[in-house]
């Protein structure tokens, strides 16, 4: 398995740790949120009953993969970004024709352990090169990927693109542009629903297993840099920014208190939160505007009956 150098655990997690909480917004990005037990409970929420948008893709993926699949073209290197447990993956790979390769990404070793045995019992003939990197840094291949005979298809599902905030949308896509060449192809799973009656249950279910999930942050915290978070002192909440048309998770103290970390200490009044997560739902023609100006153009585009969820076809712009 690869992985690129800028991915040192503890390091990492201890700058952002100590940069984030140091705002006056404290904040740590959301991709600390995936530790192995994280992953374990992430996968939990996607089966929610709340939690519309894997179904919602998933269906679509279902119903139009082969569509997708001949508009790709065959034997394919396929590049999915921030893989997962890889769930959807086999709804893809089964209509592309003769695809050469594929190459999964994601942060966690874990679950790119778990997810490419399944795969590889399924696909036996495929070549599999797990990566693990973070996508919101460059991205370098792994240098024994074979030379595709068709084309690069980067594969994004999971509305994966909404964590970023437009300008890093933006600055992702261009290095994707950059890194898969010019007859590349995306597929990016996207988040269109902005009613805040579907979208707060989404992220903060009834069961309390979101709530699990952005609290095992402070666990991940206290385990790995010897902080001091009384769990208990702090609770989940989703909020919706209509303005800026996303979900955010935050976790909030329940009372003042202060918490160490690294010899510093941080304080919190009653009420102040840490911001881990946003969420950016985009309709059609808003994220496909984005698309456009980083160098992509929409070559197709799929959606459900009610417009929640939307997977997007994308070519290179011909300049």
């Amino acid at each position: 398995m690869n992985s690129l150098p800028h991915l040192n655990g503890r390091a990492a997690l201890a700058w952002a740790a100590l940069e984030g909480l140091a705002q006056p917004q404290k904040r740590i990005p959301c991709t600390w949120l995936y530790d192995q037990r994280g992953s374990e409970l992430f996968e939990q929420i996607t089966d929610l009953p709340e939690y519309y948008p894997t179904r919602t893709e998933i269906d679509l993926l279902r119903r139009h993969a082969r569509e997708m699949a001949a508009a790709v073209g065959c034997a394919a290197v396929v590049i999915e970004i921030g893989s997962g447990s890889s769930r959807k993956t086999p709804l893809l790979l089964r209509e592309l024709q003769a695809p050469r390769a594929y190459v999964p990404i994601d942060i966690a070793p874990h679950c790119l352990e778990a997810s490419v045995a399944s795969l590889k019992a399924q696909f036996t003939d495929l070549p599999m090169y797990p990566l693990v990197a973070d996508f919101n840094q460059p991205l370098r291949l792994p240098a024994e990927l074979p030379t595709p005979a068709g084309r690069h298809l980067c594969f994004f599902p999971g509305s994966t693109i909404g964590n970023l905030d437009p300008a890093e949308a933006l600055a992702f896509l261009r290095r994707m542009a950059d890194t898969l060449g010019p007859e590349a192809r995306m597929l990016v799973g996207v988040d269109t629903t902005r009613d805040p009656a579907a979208l707060i249950p989404a992220y903060d279910d009834p069961s309390g297993v979101t709530a699990a999930f952005n609290l095992n942050l402070l666990a991940r915290l206290n385990r790995e840099l010897e902080s001091d978070f009384d769990l208990a002192a702090f609770r989940h909440e989703a909020r919706y920014d209509h303005h800026r048309g996303r979900i955010e998770m935050h976790l909030v103290s329940r009372r003042p208190q202060e918490v160490h970390l690294l010899g510093k200490t941080f304080r919190f009044a009653a009420g102040e939160s840490i911001h881990t997560e946003n969420s950016h739902k985009y309709p059609v023609d808003q994220f496909q505007t984005l698309a456009q100006a980083a160098g992509w153009q929409p070559a197709g585009c799929w959606t459900d009956g009610e417009e929640h969820f939307s997977i997007h076809l994308l070519g290179r712009r011909r300049s």
